[in-house]
């Protein structure tokens, strides 16, 4: 849906005004949305906003991923996230085992991820129980 259709003049950012069968105009607030209108963050995925990778013995790095999603409790959280190389082949994943809805943005490590010779950049991404894999990854450069 184009911006037109959705969004108010004198509207703030964030914030859509989604008109219903009846013609009454509903306000949504992005935030509580948690989408863009230009769609690239949907409800409900666990995104990846911060990585640091230190080097832990000989091709072999530690990796403290910071993970934000909106954890609502057992039933729907952040339940893992993934090292990838450039080709999509799993390096590493490190398993969530419970919810964190008091503490947003979490961090976790995992050591140990081998990176294997002339692979120079990863892909970290996250998912969560209920939508699976988020759209928002991270792609860094390994320290070597």
């Amino acid at each position: 849906m184009s911006c037109r259709r959705l969004c108010q003049p004198g509207r703030s950012k964030g914030t859509l005004a989604l008109r219903g069968k009846t013609g009454l105009v509903r306000t949504v607030s992005g935030l509580l949305l948690g989408a863009t209108v230009g769609g690239l963050a949907m409800a409900g995925d666990a995104e990846v906003v911060d990585v640091t990778i230190t080097p832990d013995g000989t091709s072999t790095y530690r990796f403290d991923v910071t993970v934000l999603h909106p954890d609502t409790g057992w039933d729907h959280y952040a339940d893992r996230w993934e090292v990838l190389d450039p080709t999509g082949n799993s390096l590493g994943v490190r398993e969530l085992a419970h919810p964190h809805v008091n503490e947003q943005p979490f961090t976790r490590s995992l050591s140990g991820v081998a990176i294997p010779d002339g692979v120079d950049e990863v892909v970290v991404r996250a998912r969560d129980s209920v939508d699976g894999w988020g759209n928002t990854t991270m792609t860094v450069k390994i320290p070597r």
